[in-house]
């Protein structure tokens, strides 16, 4: 077990971010009950901070607040028995990967109680991710983060020596859990077996590549390079493959990787595949100011309440030798360019917004587009929101080309398909923490409804269809006005002949004000 401290954390002033990294002898699904498991007398045997728990709130299978006590005899430099409260909310990535976040919370049915001094427990996370098994069938691996947050200037007091010892904190107690676990997991052998018949199979495949060929030989210090993971594994996406394999040559194991030698692979840029569009036909000059939308383009980085169309170097897409090595690159500039964004707010959630007879789809400059991919994000809140993004060719689709047959397919291939990747540029880390950067097939996480008519293709994203997605969005609609979010959306390759894949069309929403959205008529 390692425990960092995120030294770019401390320029923002507010807070520094510590985690402790530890590799457990189990699968993900397995240590990810063994967190959740309120259960006292198991958990005493490796939390000795928030052990006794009492589940006090559950809502929706994903969400819930416990209630703690701690009893003094525990850690000797507290003289006193405290309580807690707080909230935990969860949810599974495509890749099998588990992420929980704890925040510090009040509830109505647990005051604070005479005997007991009400301990405010740091906001964290936990990140459980599966490690690939060696090619020798030995018991699974998963790695374990946990992130907490400091205040500045106690950080710093314990760092300088001018108060009591970090190791005499609640701090550290958490930080503690990581090793706890571990050392519980390997002293219970039991815990794997009667978990496996329960466990939820992942659609990832384990991909192999040249990376193995610097595994470490040495078995003793099983410790797996968290240094660059602070991004929550930017340079990895879901890639549920929904049952098609990437053919395997040889396992790899991520060991003491080097990162100079993994880094080569994100000089490669890639860049639109020419025979997407029909190059035969000269480009139309896409002119941004005959289209309207009701959010204004930046002035600025500096500018709020507004959007923008970055490039793709913020994303990672999977590269031309994918299939044989797993290798991701750079984005390269977007093949769609985006014209306008519409922020609405709504009495019941919309679709077929590009209907809507004066949407500019509708407009006599709309009608003149080769080709309009129109993006409804249908954000669940009171009111409800309309996120709809507007993406514009210079030339026709060919129709033979994968946007070709992603426009006039079938929903259930769009759906395998259409891929979005997000990225918080700016803002809380526990929202960046619950966003990620991976990529997230919507087709097969939310229900997704696709219209096709005229010069367009309109994508009805339901996001309330999820309740993993639903509470995201909640805490990210908490934050909102002091995030700058990254968007870009890509069409899965799947073989050869689609790789490299391709930035379709970008969006960055700065510091967005919700009270700026303008009602739609319907």
């Amino acid at each position: 077990v390692r425990i960092f401290e995120d030294v770019a954390s401390s320029k923002n002033g507010k807070g520094i971010l510590v985690k402790a990294v530890g590799v457990v002898e189990a699968s993900a699904d397995t240590v990810f009950e063994v967190v959740l498991n309120p259960e006292r007398h198991s958990r005493y045997e490796w939390d000795t901070l928030t052990s006794n728990l009492e589940l006090i709130d559950s809502i929706n299978g994903h969400y819930d607040v416990v209630y703690g006590t701690f009893d003094p005899r525990y850690l000797t430099w507290w003289h006193s028995k405290r309580d807690f409260v707080f909230s935990r909310q969860w949810f599974r990535g495509q890749d099998g990967t588990y992420t929980i976040l704890q925040f510090p919370c009040v509830h109505k049915t647990r005051l604070p109680k005479s005997g007991y001094k009400r301990t405010k427990i740091n906001p964290s996370t936990w990140e459980i991710s599966n490690l690939s098994k060696p090619f020798s069938l030995s018991s699974p691996k998963c790695l374990v983060t946990q992130t907490l947050e400091i205040n500045l200037k106690g950080w710093f007091n314990w760092r300088n020596k001018h108060c009591q010892k970090f190791e005499n904190t609640v701090p550290y107690a958490l930080l503690s859990q990581v090793s706890g676990l571990k050392e519980y997991v390997a002293a219970n052998p039991a815990i794997t077996s009667e978990s496996s018949t329960t466990i939820v199979q992942s659609n990832v495949s384990d991909h192999s590549g040249p990376i193995s060929e610097f595994e470490d030989a040495e078995p003793a210090e099983e410790f797996y390079d968290a240094i660059a993971d602070d991004s929550s594994s930017s340079s990895e996406d879901e890639d549920s493959d929904n049952g098609k394999e990437v053919p395997k040559e040889k396992k790899m194991k991520l060991k003491n990787i080097s990162w100079a030698i993994a880094s080569l692979t994100l000089k490669r840029t890639s860049a639109p595949d020419s025979d997407e569009l029909d190059t035969n036909i000269p480009p139309i000059n896409l002119d941004l100011s005959q289209f309207n939308g009701s959010m204004r383009r930046a002035k600025d980085e500096a500018d709020k309440n507004c959007w923008s169309s970055p490039d793709g170097s913020g994303f990672m897409i999977r590269g031309k030798t994918y299939l044989k090595d797993s290798m991701k690159v750079k984005g390269g500039e977007p093949l769609l360019k985006l014209i306008a964004v519409d922020w609405f707010k709504v009495e019941e959630c919309v679709s077929k917004v590009a209907l809507h007879p004066k949407n500019l789809v509708q407009s006599a400059a709309g009608k003149k587009l080769p080709f309009i991919l129109v993006i409804n994000l249908e954000v669940p809140a009171r009111p409800n929101y309309s996120l709809v993004l507007y993406y514009a060719s210079d030339r026709p689709v060919n129709k033979n080309s994968l946007l070709g047959k992603f426009i006039d397919g079938t929903d259930m291939f769009r759906d395998s398909r259409f891929k979005l990747i997000p990225s918080i540029v700016e803002g809380y880390w526990m929202v960046k923490r619950a966003v990620g950067t991976k990529a997230c097939l919507l087709g097969k996480a939310v229900t997704c409804k696709y219209l096709r008519q005229d010069n367009f293709l309109e994508i009805d994203v339901d996001i309330g269809s999820s309740s993993v997605a639903r509470g995201v969005i909640g805490l990210v609609l908490g934050y909102v006005t002091s995030l700058v979010v990254d968007l870009s959306i890509v069409i899965e390759g799947r073989e050869e002949a689609e790789l490299p894949e391709y930035i379709l069309g970008t969006v960055r929403l700065s510091r967005v004000q919700l009270d700026s959205a303008v009602a739609l008529e319907v």
